[in-house]
């Protein structure tokens, strides 16, 4: 039986699909096309490929996020391996394989990014079962997608043989226009699409011998993690140390025990609003639209809007993103440039760079209704079974009012349950509790009132997710 352990790279911030996708909440955790996260198409997409459920790594700031979007699809992982900051990939997956070796011997990997997506699927899983016996062999594969257009915005692996297993000459990274059109005119180069496959020890090896400092750095932060619930946090100091590389850089552009396999399965990197095209329908005039998005006299159009009808008029070649907090109006050959555009707007002090108006939390989620100067009004909503912490705040009262779902809130030393249409108030200074004891989601309006609003003003006695200084 083969022993293959999927590696999800699930950590990315995904600046270059904002609005939508934002630090708080990148694009991996976003519905873009159906009823899946890119993250649960990729979690179920390699799951037939083993028995063994997928290795998750992730920044511990998406723990919770991560974990319920696996549960909603009934999956459970082998570990989620918590990062705390990001270093690249290259130590991601090295904490990942010597994690590895503790579910399995010497386990083959399957590293791919959790922000991808495939047309054809199959044929995807086809070079990944003809690709194991070549890892399994002791060599490091890549897979390479063949191009379909001159794109700057990826990397390129050229390479020196017309068979299915093929040597790598060298990689490029992201190139000119000009550059892009020589190489797909050559037909002698691949797209770099970071997915990757080889056994543990291989790749571990390999490090030792060119980036011995990122190795001895995840060994550490392995060795030294603890547990936290159902994850794994790597040790904070140990895992810092670590250079920030890429795979790339630290291991596949110097050895000389890789291969790659070439793939023509509609791979497409949702990397940018422009890329989104390859899983979004278009109309006749090369528009995609949402269905609050009304479009007169436009061509080669991106225009979504996921709270408000935008309307759209003799547009071409225009990226328009809406959301409750943010729009984005953009030219479409400059699509590559919003991550620079991102870091700018947080260089002024924009909290929307980061931050949107619904929050994630452990036990659901909540949503900024509106503010004001001494009050804020929230939508709350309570996964089924969850709860929040029992808390109390010093500066701040709240008002709850019940619109779905069945209540069991603890006030001081009283235990009430209420239904859709009832309220409790919660004075400032009383220890309370809210719970969703029902089988649907629990929604309740929450208006706090105060001379001060923060989000830290909270004294946390029992939390069931292990928190304390994490704000609510």
């Amino acid at each position: 039986m083969r022993t293959i352990i999927p590696v999800i790279l699930a950590g990315g911030s995904g600046t270059r699909l904002w609005p939508l996708s934002r630090e708080a909440y990148p694009k991996q955790f976003l519905v873009l096309e159906g009823e899946l996260s890119l993250l649960q198409k990729t979690c179920l997409r390699v799951g037939q490929l083993s028995p063994l459920g997928p290795l998750v790594i992730t920044n511990e700031e998406y723990r919770f996020i991560v974990s319920e979007h696996l549960r909603q699809i009934g999956l459970t992982p082998s570990a989620v391996l918590l990062e705390p900051a990001a270093r690249n990939t290259a130590a991601a997956i090295a904490s990942a394989a010597i994690y590895a070796r503790t579910i399995a011997e010497d386990p083959v990997l399957l590293v791919l990014p959790s922000d991808h997506d495939f047309s054809d699927p199959e044929v995807f899983l086809d070079a990944v079962d003809s690709a194991y016996h070549v890892a399994k062999s002791g060599k490091l594969v890549t897979f390479g997608v063949v191009p379909t257009r001159p794109e700057t915005g990826f990397g390129y692996i050229r390479y020196k043989s017309t068979s299915e297993l093929k040597q790598i000459e060298h990689f490029v990274e992201k190139p000119s226009l000009e550059l892009a059109q020589r190489y797909v005119n050559s037909g002698d180069y691949l797209w770099n699409c970071g997915i990757f496959m080889f056994k543990a020890s291989q790749y571990l090896g390999q490090l030792e011998q060119h980036a011995p400092d990122v190795l001895s750095a995840c060994d550490r932060a392995v060795e030294c993690s603890s547990r936290d619930l159902d994850f794994v946090r790597l040790e904070k100091k140990a895992f810092l140390s670590s250079p920030s590389i890429s795979i790339d850089v630290a291991v596949m552009e110097k050895t000389d025990n890789a291969v790659v396999f070439e793939i023509a399965a509609g791979w497409c990197d949702i990397g940018s609003w422009d890329a989104l095209r390859c899983i979004l329908p278009a109309d006749k005039n090369n528009n995609v639209l949402s269905e609050s998005v009304l479009a007169k006299d436009c061509t080669n159009t991106l225009a979504i809007s996921d709270s408000r009808l935008v309307v759209a008029v003799g547009l071409e070649n225009i990226i328009v993103v809406n959301t409750v907090d943010a729009l984005l109006v953009a030219d479409q050959s400059r699509a590559q440039e919003l991550k620079q555009v991102v870091g700018d707007i947080r260089q002024r002090g924009f909290e929307e760079a980061t931050t949107n108006r619904k929050t994630y939390r452990p036990w659901g989620s909540f949503e900024l209704i509106t503010r004001g100067e001494k009050f804020i009004v929230k939508k709350l909503r309570v996964n089924p079974g969850a709860a929040l912490s029992m808390q109390m705040h010093i500066h701040r009262s709240e008002h709850w009012v019940v619109v779905a779902g069945t209540a069991k809130v603890i006030k001081g030393n009283t235990e009430q349950r209420l239904v859709a249409n009832e309220s409790i108030y919660i004075p400032l200074g009383t220890r309370h509790r809210l719970e969703n004891i029902g089988d649907d989601f629990l929604e309740v309006i929450e208006v706090q009132a105060g001379e001060i609003l923060s989000e830290d003003d909270i004294v946390r006695y029992d939390d069931a997710y292990g928190r304390s200084t994490i704000v609510e």
